[in-house]
């Protein structure tokens, strides 16, 4: 069978294969209903600033969205054409592009909490002190760049648009885990599939829950690489070192500033490449000692 090629013209279809008109209703539908059992059962799930900084980043993922999503498939377009073999798209493709896209995620997911360059795209998501819905909205503007780790999907002659619909089909999973509403799910869902007691580990900075859980779908992949984490106690949510400020672009923008500031100072490129790809933390520059002793 002759292996169909993709044109510029083809990836316009992309635009008539969002799922958020459909989801929508829905997404909103669980936000209120959360919310307002969150109200009458004095649960304290929301907060008014943390929404509205929850709501502002994700305007701005969505404005960013618009912009880059047929640029970032018409690369996976080239990737796929250039290739010469292809997976066909029928129902057993979607599912090996699904299983595919969801280790991308994995790996995405754990190295963006391994690599202090890759953490700036991803400590935005990690910033609140709750756990609700609108919490899967707080993704830096920069994740994107996290495409890299999905170029190895159209590598494998998956086309542009399977890649898509099974892409949007793995964010849009992330949105119902994000919940401190179900507790716990059958014990073969939870041992297969990412569930809301998985996340909330993965959310949690208590020093056993930190980097743990990295599955996006399959909580599978945690158990096989030695990263999974059950839910014991009660986690405490956002960063080890809590920010303050409510501001979206703050959010978004803090730990790239900081990560630039100590780039700056230091004294050897050797330094430099370890403090924007060893883990957030391991490397203490001068410019760190200096305002450590400042406060």
């Amino acid at each position: 069978m002759e292996k169909k090629l993709y044109t510029w013209g083809e990836l316009q279809q992309l635009s008539d294969l969002t799922m958020l008109q459909y989801l929508a209703p829905v997404i909103i539908g669980l936000v209120i209903a959360e919310w307002l059992i969150s109200y009458y059962r004095n649960r304290n799930y929301y907060e008014k600033k943390d929404t509205l900084a929850a709501l502002g980043i994700g305007l701005g993922n969505a404005l960013i969205g618009i912009v880059l999503k047929v640029a970032l498939f018409a690369i996976s377009m080239m990737i796929y054409n250039m290739v010469p073999w292809a997976i066909p798209r029928v129902w057993w493709g979607f599912i090996v592009c699904f299983v595919a896209v969801d280790f991308c995620r994995y790996w995405a997911h754990r190295i963006s909490h391994e690599q202090r360059f890759w953490w700036a795209t991803h400590v935005t998501h990690h910033s609140s002190s709750k756990m609700n819905f609108l919490i899967s909205l707080r993704t830096g503007w920069t994740a994107p760049l996290k495409f890299v780790f999905f170029l190895p999907v159209p590598l494998m002659g998956i086309d542009p648009l399977t890649f898509f619909i099974c892409h949007q089909a793995a964010v849009f999973y992330q949105f119902f885990v994000h919940t401190e509403l179900v507790r716990k799910l059958p014990a073969p869902i939870e041992y297969i599939f990412v569930t809301p007691s998985h996340h909330r580990v993965h959310h949690g900075s208590n020093p056993e829950y930190i980097d743990r859980n990295y599955g996006s779908t399959f909580i599978i992949w945690d158990r096989l690489f030695g990263t999974f984490e059950p839910e014991v106690k009660q986690p405490v949510y956002g960063l080890t070192k809590p920010v303050t400020s409510y501001n979206p672009v703050y959010l978004v923008f803090h730990e790239w500033v900081d990560l630039a500031k100590d780039v700056s100072q230091c004294r050897s490129v050797s330094e430099a490449w370890k403090v924007l790809f060893y883990p957030p933390g391991a490397i203490i520059t001068q410019h760190q000692k200096q305002q450590e002793r400042k406060k």
